[in-house]
């Protein structure tokens, strides 16, 4: 995973780029922060008090843990890009809440897959697939897997993360990693952007067959399956909005930037401070998943979105009880 400030800042420039690093980014992440902690708190307030009657319930339920996990690292990276904590709290980013960012964000990744799988399933209706991938048992099975993974894959860049740190060596993340754990990083970086494509893959072959299949629906003039099918297009749709808006740009930056970082890549000093620029500002949108996930759990699931509109209604209730007297009375 890319280390924070592992790319030095030119010292004699002060333009716009390091104005947006050090404080444009700085309180965009806290805004972010600011909004996505109440709406993730609602969403898990509302998801574990509902049962896991369904595959799809199951992957959301997963997705809120994954931004909850996230959302707990933006205080570090804002008080790292804001200069403060001093270099200790780099080796505790560098080793413990980067890590920690970026597995998070994969498992997201993951779970948005595999919630594009069971929606086909179920629109599409293959049988032979539909009663495996919409099981809540294989559902558990599948979101214990996915952390699994994830976990073995990057738990290594946390411990490997174990040479002696300084002031000077705090500040470049590979530097405090140990030779094993440079080619680990490495290994889980490819592994992770791997699975990224993949899964842009998987969404992009689901919803043209979901796409297809309403387009059919229409010219058969089935009305009654058409809307239905219609909604559930609007939702894996939100999915794939989210998905090309947060992850694509990342992951596009990213080719370039990794090999700026080579030792024989040939890439000016100004190039790639400018990917470097580039990299962070697209990792924002990564980050924004947090506060956009939530209308996917509103517009994919009636369970969420019934659950949500009756607490609104039980709080507008007793407001209106309690004034009623008080008219009655005049």
């Amino acid at each position: 995973m890319d280390g924070i400030n592992s790319t030095r800042f030119p010292t004699n420039q002060s333009d716009v780029s390091s104005v947006f690093t050090h404080q444009v980014l700085p309180s965009l992440y806290f805004v972010i922060c600011v909004v996505g902690v109440p709406l993730n708190g609602v969403a898990a307030w509302i998801f574990f008090r509902v049962p896991s009657d369904s595959a799809l319930v199951v992957y959301l339920k997963n997705m809120v843990v994954a931004d909850l996990l996230m959302l707990a690292t933006f205080p570090f990276r804002v008080a790292v890009q804001l200069g403060l904590g001093g270099w200790r709290l780099h080796v505790v980013v560098c080793r413990y809440t980067s890590v920690l960012f970026y597995s998070s964000m994969y498992v997201g990744i993951l779970f948005m897959g595999l919630i594009s799988l069971e929606r086909y399933v179920k629109i599409v209706r293959h049988a032979s697939a539909s009663f495996f991938l919409q099981s809540v048992s294989v559902a558990r099975i599948l979101a214990l897997l996915t952390w699994s993974l994830l976990l073995l894959c990057v738990l290594p860049n946390a411990v490997l993360t174990s040479q002696p740190a300084d002031e000077g060596s705090s500040r470049h993340c590979m530097l405090l990693k140990s030779p094993l754990g440079v080619q680990w990083h490495q290994v889980s970086t490819l592994f992770s952007v791997a699975l990224f494509w993949i899964t842009l893959l998987v969404l992009a072959f689901c919803y043209a067959s979901i796409a297809r299949r309403v387009y059919q629906s229409y010219r058969r003039v089935h009305r009654d399956s058409a809307d239905v099918r219609r909604k559930s297009n609007r939702s894996i749709f939100c999915i794939l909005a989210v998905f090309f808006v947060c992850f694509v740009p990342y992951h596009i930056c990213r080719i370039p930037y990794t090999l700026s970082q080579m030792p024989s890549s040939g890439f000016s000093r100004a190039l790639r401070f400018l990917l470097f620029q580039l990299k962070e500002g697209t990792l924002f949108l990564s980050a924004l998943n947090v506060c956009l996930d939530p209308i996917i759990y509103f517009l994919m699931c009636q369970t969420f979105r019934e659950s949500l509109l009756r607490k609104l209604s039980t709080r507008q209730r007793p407001a209106s009880l309690t004034t009623a007297p008080s008219l009655s009375n005049i």
